[in-house]
């Protein structure tokens, strides 16, 4: 099958295509023919030789992509509610999805108001930002912070926090607050003055905060949280470990993804989809991801 791979660590250019054996359902799993499968900053930075200290040089070459969609065509040993020629979405274990074929160990059906290209931009994002919700417990009356919000993890948090009854403030540039807006969430600029702006917008305080960005802005963040317990960093791992805070990484975990899935079906949560490549050009989408300042999630096209 057909793969994106890099052999050694660099800049976009070391990602070829190669033809590699295709992989298969073990147990508890599901492979899926994939249709589209999203960029994500970790992949980027595995590529580049960011993650060294996290993941063993040995494991090259490599296939980028955590997250994709498709359709099933192998279904592994113990798994059930799932059949061959279902449209699915979900989680690779660690990376590999950017290929013709990838196998999931956590997924959800594909809601029908979805694209293939909105359905791979959902499931590390949601996977993600349900996990930073659920550290920060019940919402429910609650006003919640997410710091980069128009991004494919802050669009997440923001739907899926407001559909759990929170009133949320959002952060990103000013050109994409109609946009926020439109998802539910009151946005304000990130940046010098953030207190000052959120407190305007919710004069009761600020209750939990969402870090979805990685801008560095985590130590004003802790300020307006007032606890390390009102704060999850879902962004920025190295500053995050530095500064001695929790740092919140998606779970694999189906349930998530449902989660997500039951909000794209009801039309809370739609994925927003910056920019769409084919797998041949998957180097230029990963430069694109580089620049850090796309409104929603970039996808690679099987």
């Amino acid at each position: 099958m057909r793969a994106a791979r890099f052999h050694e660590y660099g800049p976009a250019d070391v990602l070829v295509i190669d033809d590699i054996p295709e992989p298969h359902a073990g147990p508890g799993e599901i492979r899926v023919r994939v249709a589209a499968v999203s960029v994500n900053a970790v992949d980027w930075m595995y590529r580049a030789g960011m993650l060294r200290d996290y993941i063993p040089d040995n494991l090259l070459p490599a296939t980028p992509g955590c997250d994709a969609a498709g359709t099933v065509d192998e279904v592994g040993e113990g798994v059930t509610g799932v059949s061959v020629g279902d449209a699915v979405f979900g989680l690779a274990m660690t990376f590999g999805a950017s290929a013709e074929h990838v196998v999931l160990t956590a997924w959800a059906p594909v809601p029908a108001t979805w694209s293939p290209e909105q359905a791979a931009g959902a499931g590390l994002a949601v996977a993600t930002a349900v996990s930073g919700l659920n550290t920060l417990g019940d919402l429910s009356g609650k006003t919640l912070l997410v710091e980069g919000a128009a991004g494919g993890v802050g669009s997440a948090a923001v739907a899926i926090a407001a559909a759990r009854g929170a009133t949320v403030i959002g952060t990103a540039s000013e050109a994409k607050h109609e946009y926020l807006r439109g998802i539910g969430a009151l946005p304000t600029t990130y940046g010098p003055g953030l207190a000052d702006r959120v407190a305007a917008l919710a004069p009761g305080g600020v209750d939990v905060v969402l870090d979805a960005a990685g801008s560095g802005s985590v130590t004003d963040l802790l300020a307006i949280a007032g606890e390390e317990s009102r704060l999850a960093v879902v962004a920025n791992i190295q500053l995050t470990t530095s500064l001695g805070l929790r740092y919140i990484s998606a779970e694999n975990d189906s349930a998530h993804l449902a989660e997500g899935a039951t909000h794209g079906a009801n039309g809370h949560y739609t994925p927003h989809i910056a920019e769409t490549f084919p797998l041949d050009k998957i180097a230029e989408a990963h430069r694109y991801a580089e620049r850090r300042r796309t409104q929603g999630k970039i996808v690679v096209t099987l």
